[in-house]
């Protein structure tokens, strides 16, 4: 009988031996260009469902409850920030949720396709303090929109405000083909499956009549729920997960006041994106 030792000595050096690089995500993808809808599923794509906004607060909601159902009704940055093992992205499990957001929700062709809530295009992770560069709340509404079944009629992006753009192009009749327009918030109160958006940062002055704006950092949130006074929103990284909030209204339902003061006083809430699902499917 051959002796064991040479190859347990093997193994042991291979058992020893750092883990392989993962290979290089975008140089395995196809550098041919594929259809913008090549990742969506055939229930989502044909769609075997009209687009309604049952199905978006359900898929939203569905999210929320995956997420452990977080609810932040502070205002922004009070709450101290978790230490990167506690950040809900990066968890087993939940990192893939938000890589399928990137997958599912934009373009196949963009390179944040293969993202996930700790990897960059290229399978490597990224410090939890860089996260910010990789931020997902954009690919949360795409991925609610696509698999909901809204196929052309959402202008998908990793960027919230494409969509605010397109939605406020729309109104003015400055561009056609979406099913979604831009509305002031002192003259509609949103609907369960519209969108409520703010900028951020810098953008933070930005209001309804500087739309569009360009390329300007912003946030979009889910309404799905209305009730006197409030309406209860959903958004993606939020705390780093699929956060609930709620949002203060006027009595009809407004998200301002007619002389365009915005009752949230921790949010400059700027536009309503309504979504609109009554039209036919074309």
């Amino acid at each position: 009988m051959r002796p064991l030792a040479p190859a347990l000595g093997l193994l042991l050096v291979a058992g020893c031996a750092g883990p392989s690089p993962p290979p290089a995500a975008a140089a395995a993808r196809t550098t041919q260009r594929v259809p913008a809808d090549a990742h969506t599923p055939d229930f989502a794509r044909i769609p075997y469902e009209p687009l309604s906004r049952e199905s978006v607060v359900a898929i939203a909601l569905r999210e929320w409850r995956l997420f452990g159902q977080g609810v932040d009704d502070d205002p922004p940055g009070t709450r101290p920030p978790p230490e990167p093992d506690q950040k809900p992205e990066r968890w087993p499990g939940m990192w893939q949720r938000v890589g399928e957001y990137w997958w599912l929700g934009v373009d196949p062709n963009d390179k944040e396709v293969a993202w996930t809530g700790k990897h960059d295009e290229n399978g490597f992770v990224f410090p939890a303090s860089d996260d910010g560069r990789y931020a997902w709340s954009a690919a949360f509404v795409s991925y609610v929109m696509r698999i909901a079944g809204a196929g052309p009629r959402f202008p998908y992006s990793p960027t919230h405000a494409d969509y605010i753009n397109i939605a406020r192009e729309m109104s003015l009749g400055q561009t056609s083909g979406y099913d979604i327009t831009a509305e002031r918030p002192d003259a509609y109160a949103p609907r369960p499956g519209d969108l409520i958006c703010t900028g951020r940062g810098r953008s933070g002055a930005l209001r309804y009549d500087n739309l569009p704006a360009g390329r300007f950092p912003a946030h979009c949130d889910f309404v799905v729920q209305v009730a006197p006074g409030q309406l209860t929103v959903i958004g993606g990284n939020v705390d780093d997960a699929v956060t609930m909030k709620h949002v203060p209204t006027t009595p009809d339902g407004k998200l301002a006041e007619p002389d365009g003061t915005v009752l949230d006083t921790r949010y400059p809430w700027m536009v309503v994106l309504r979504v609109l699902y009554e039209m036919p499917v074309s």
